[in-house]
Parts: structure tokens; sequence; C-alpha cells
């Protein structure tokens, strides 16, 4: 059930963070969903790290998604603090780098519908990640089809996997 609350808001910041990468919302109002996710999903990465019957396996969990937490947290310090957001870029590439590996291990020991969709999910997130180091770190030109990826992995990796996980039809709870 952690995942699908995670997720659920995941989907919201990506897909917002994608329209305002579209210039639909403005600098000075997105920082506020940046904040809040970033919350919700370091409080879930405690808790998978410092919770009752933590593991390795639950501490993995909370290393990986504490890396949506800081880069969530970090686009809410630069759109207040009104900065470029290169060092974000920088660390977007780190990110990036880091769950090319979790994709691979996902995908390879899939068992199941829902192990090859969140398979599916890590690769997405990594090239999204990459766009954003090549958007903020290098200063390429691609804006709109960063916000356009941005937005469409909300929905498709974030929102819509977290409602089914929440409501039951999909991941282990739906076996």
């Amino acid at each position: 059930m952690l995942l699908g609350l995670a997720l659920l808001y995941v989907g919201a910041v990506l897909f917002l963070n994608g329209i305002w990468l579209l210039g639909h919302i403005n600098d000075r109002e997105i920082w506020v969903v940046n904040v809040f996710v970033g919350g919700i999903t370091m409080l879930v990465a405690l808790y998978l790290a410092f919770g009752p019957g933590a593991d390795a396996s639950s501490i993995k969990a909370a290393a990986l998604t504490l890396l949506f937490t800081f880069t969530y947290l970090w686009v809410a310090i630069n759109r207040h603090q009104e900065v470029d957001g290169r060092g974000l870029g920088w660390f977007s590439l780190f990110v990036s780098i880091t769950i090319v590996p979790v994709a691979i291990q996902t995908l390879g020991n899939a068992q199941g519908t829902w192990d090859v969709w969140f398979g599916l999910c890590w690769a997405a997130w990594a090239v999204l990640w990459f766009m954003f180091f090549l958007l903020l770190a290098l200063q390429k030109p691609i804006a709109r089809l960063t916000g356009m990826v941005t937005a469409a992995e909300g929905v498709l990796t974030g929102w819509l996997p977290g409602f089914l996980l929440l409501d039951g039809v999909l991941g282990p709870a739906a076996g």
C-alpha cells in the first residue's frame, strides 16, 4: 500500500511539473506540490528504512525512493530561489545512471504483469531523469519535449499504477 500511496503522488507531481515545463503553471506556484510530494515520499522512505520489519529489500526501496524525494525538494528550492537548476541537472544524471540497473534487474526478475510494468516504469524514469540532465545541466533546448514526457510519465508511471495498487487491482494484493 505504501508503494501505491507514493506512486499516486509521484504521478501528481510529475504531471504538474510537466505542465509547468510547458508554461501552464507559474514558477512561484509549482514549488508547493514538490514540497508536499517530497514530504510524503520522505515519510514513506523513512518508514521503509527504519520501521518495523525493515530489511535489506525495504532499505533499498527507501534509498531509491529518496532519489525522487530529493529531486522534488530540489525543484521546490530552485523555484523558490529562482535559480537555473544546473546542480539539479547533474543530480538528475546521477539518478538516471543509478536507476538503469534497477530497471534491468526488475525486468530480468519479472514474474508477472506488475513486475514488467514496474520495470518499464524504472526504464522510463531513467530516460526522464536523463532528459532533466540534458535540459538543466547542459542547457539543451528540450523544455517542451521534457514537459510532455514528464506529464505523460506522471500519468502512466505514477498516477495510474498508484491508483490501481491502492484499489487492489494491480500488484501483489491483486494476486
